[in-house]
């Protein structure tokens, strides 16, 4: 199946999306509310439903769709083109690489970070981990446990210190050691936006000046399970933070697989991973073809 997602999110979007169109006498008006229905209730956004009941209904005009077959196909093509961000959605290859992670506590961020680290130690690139999420209780030391776990060091310092100070140590320790890539793990309280801003800001000025020919990523870690408060979150952290793309976590178990498509077409936002497991190997690329053809095939 698509990516590795269940059949939670894919099978029952299918079957419903199949259910209208398949047990209906015609392709109607009709037709296309209910399908509207089915792709609200699937967490897509008003939105962006909108924009794809009418991206179909204009298809089924011009190009004389007249079979069910037909209908779903276009919505398959559809749903494609507003996912599809070309070679945005893969994580840079440049190196030294600087990747930022920001998302709320929960999400799982700390075991996105660990994936990852692990997908370029595959690749043969070698890692470094910051700790720059010195606010959170015991963030540094679930860090410093996946650093143990994949033999990759961590730079870190007291609870509360000042993240860029980390961040500060971690690149000076990455171009000391020859490092291909550093993943810095930040903080993420929404609930102050300004504090929360005002340190990205230090952090973004660090890296610029210790380490300007530092390729960079800023990836927000959103939970799947959330729906469309992973939507406003994306709203949010990208009101403040020069986001590069999306990490989609716990899309395994969930039927709220449609913000992926709300994602990617309100914010023009490209989802570089997703999460359909636990297993260092359940970090998934995103690839736009394969999502949309696990929707509709």
């Amino acid at each position: 199946m698509a990516l590795g997602v269940k059949k939670s999110f894919f099978g029952r979007m299918k079957e419903k999306v199949e259910d209208v169109i398949f047990m209906r006498p015609s392709i109607d008006e009709d037709m296309i509310d209910d399908l509207e229905e089915v792709l609200i209730t699937s967490d897509i956004g008003m939105e962006t439903t909108m924009k794809i009941t009418e991206q179909l209904r204009s298809d089924i005009k011009s190009k004389r769709i007249t079979d069910p077959e037909g209908v779903k196909a276009q919505i398959r093509s559809i749903v494609e083109q507003l996912i599809d961000k070309g070679d945005a959605q893969k994580l840079s290859d440049e190196t030294p690489l600087i990747i930022l992670m920001i998302g709320v506590n929960g999400v799982g961020k700390t075991t996105s970070i660990a994936k990852i680290a692990h997908k370029c130690q595959k690749q043969g690139k070698t890692v470094l981990l910051a700790a720059a999420d010195t606010f959170r209780a015991a963030a540094a030391e679930q860090l410093q446990v996946w650093g143990e776990r994949l033999d990759v060091g961590v730079i870190r310092h007291r609870e509360g210190a000042d993240p860029s100070a980390v961040i500060f140590d971690a690149i000076h320790a990455a171009k000391a050691r020859g490092i291909d890539v550093l993943i810095c793990d930040t903080a993420g309280r929404l609930h102050n936006k300004k504090n929360l801003m005002t340190e990205l800001e230090k952090m973004y000025k660090v890296i610029e000046r210790e380490w300007p020919e530092a390729a960079r990523e800023t990836l927000l870690v959103l939970d799947a399970a959330t729906g469309k408060n992973a939507v406003s979150q994306a709203k949010e952290f990208g009101d403040i933070a020069p986001l590069t793309g999306i990490v989609l976590t716990k899309l395994d178990g969930t039927a709220k697989g449609g913000i992926v498509i709300t994602i990617a077409d309100e914010f023009d936002l490209p989802v570089k991973f997703i999460g359909v497991g636990e297993g260092m190997e359940d970090l998934k690329e995103f690839d736009a073809a394969e999502f949309a053809g696990g929707l509709f095939e």
